[in-house]
């Protein structure tokens, strides 16, 4: 029974990283400490490289030089990771790289002007994850009810199934971000050092956590009224934050061995989960009315579904996928945060028109207090040799947000393929994107585009 348990293991952690639609790479990179193979580590390498062209917002300038549409190329994500187990209960997990790296921003702290540490060179590699875990109860033939714990700079970080995403197999181009509500604030790119507990009960999987978020001081500007005071991230010496989510796996059991959730199967499995989840903060955020200093709670929620289907005859290999979601976010009156991948553009000093309140670039309100609704979906097109070398999966993605800094909601969209050469291992995605520019908090969005062309392959 023992090597029997040791082989659905392995095969589970197998699907997880690996069986991700293409079978030329078997188990990937994998060396056995012992002969039985229950002792190994395993290794994983990815890099995504992005060719760009971005409208960019109204006073933009890249390298002082006023730019309404740029080209650029970047390294999206650069990433190593490896995972080891030492027995059938002990498991340690590190994870590291680089991200965002462009020809002008991104380098190592401090990098500017020209020259061997010029701007955008040698960035900082860093951990994104470091966590060791303990199998306390496993499934038996009598149970199918499990139990892990573990600890360290995790991402079990709860919410939703978009925030606990793996970075291998989008089934669009990237994440939108807003999945990451802390992201780089209170977080580790994603990620918060604490204690999780993770495990299964029959269809049910359950993800918890507490953590200790990271600190931050920003400081609040001193509004005359309660209508418009703005809520900034300063939680001080922070307090213990809680998150979780769960989720009933109708079809296929999904592995848990890692917390990286599936974008798409490309086909290969049969999936309909639906989840929610949360994360709370206490006094996450301050905000400021006539000098007077208010804390605010972080209260986030979720619900969401998630679907990969086979449709029509069989022999085609053809799939559907969707995913759905919606967040109810709190930070406190007002807040907003406004982001923008790899933003290479800075402020025109000699515009004169109106500017996006969001800033130059690419930039845009990602995040704040409100709500978010986001549906995606693809179609694996039909193929009669499984085993094909290219497969083509065209997606498109809708996204409506409402938040209480903004008058008027916005509504974007994304549309694109992915080109899949061997499955997730190596694939080129196209994507064009809309996003809303807002001149003022009172004023109707526009919209500018950007067209993505990614360059993934991953071992």
């Amino acid at each position: 029974m023992k090597k029997i348990a040791l082989a659905i293991s392995g095969l589970l952690l197998s699907q997880t990283l690996f069986a991700q639609g293409f079978s030329d790479y078997g188990s990937g990179i994998k060396l056995n400490v012992n002969q039985d193979g229950s002792k190994y580590i395993r290794f994983i390498t990815w890099n995504q490289i992005w060719l760009r062209n971005t409208q960019n917002n109204p006073g933009s300038a890249v390298a002082g030089v006023p730019e309404d549409n740029s080209w650029s190329i970047g390294n999206r994500r650069l990433r190593f990771l490896a995972m080891a187990q030492i027995s059938k209960r002990f498991t340690i997990v590190t994870h590291f790289g680089i991200n965002n790296q462009t020809f002008i921003n991104g380098g190592a702290a401090g990098t500017s002007g020209t020259g061997g540490y010029g701007q955008g060179k040698k960035p900082g590699m860093f951990f994104h994850d470091a966590w060791n875990e303990y199998a306390v109860v496993q499934p038996t033939e009598k149970s199918k009810f499990s139990l892990s714990i573990g600890a360290g700079l995790h991402y079990y970080t709860g919410l939703s199934r978009a925030t606990m995403a793996s970075t291998l197999n989008f089934l669009l181009v990237d994440a939108q971000i807003f999945n990451w509500p802390l992201i780089d604030n209170s977080d580790q790119f994603a990620r918060q050092m604490g204690i999780f507990a993770k495990g299964k009960w029959d269809r049910l999987e359950y993800r918890f956590s507490v953590n200790k978020p990271f600190a931050t001081n920003l400081s609040p500007v001193n509004a005359t009224s309660d209508a418009t005071a703005i809520a900034v991230d300063n939680n001080g010496k922070s307090k213990w934050s809680q998150a979780g989510y769960v989720e009933y796996q109708f079809c296929d059991i999904e592995s848990n061995a890692l917390p990286y959730k599936v974008g798409t199967y490309l086909g290969t499995k049969k999936i309909f989960n639906i989840g929610a989840g949360f994360y709370r903060q206490p006094e996450g955020t301050r905000s400021m009315v006539n000098g007077v200093t208010s804390k605010h709670d972080i209260t986030l929620l979720s619900a969401d579904v998630f679907a990969e289907l086979p449709v029509g005859d069989k022999a085609k290999n053809m799939a559907i996928n969707v995913y759905g979601v919606y967040y109810h976010y709190d930070f406190g009156p007002n807040y907003l945060r406004n982001l923008g991948i790899m933003n290479i553009a800075g402020n025109d000093t000699t515009y004169t028109g109106s500017r996006a309140i969001a800033g130059a670039g690419n930039l845009q309100p990602t995040i704040g207090t409100g709500s978010i609704a986001h549906v995606q979906a693809g179609f694996m097109l039909p193929c009669k040799n499984p085993a094909a070398k290219l497969r083509i999966q065209p997606f498109g993605a809708v996204t409506h947000k409402q938040f209480e800094a903004l008058e008027h909601a916005s509504t974007q969209f994304d549309i694109g393929a992915n080109w899949l050469i061997s499955g997730h291992h190596a694939k080129i995605s196209t994507q064009y994107s809309t996003r809303p520019v807002y001149t003022s908090t009172t004023a109707k969005p526009t919209a500018k585009g950007e067209l993505t062309v990614q360059f993934q392959v991953y071992l």
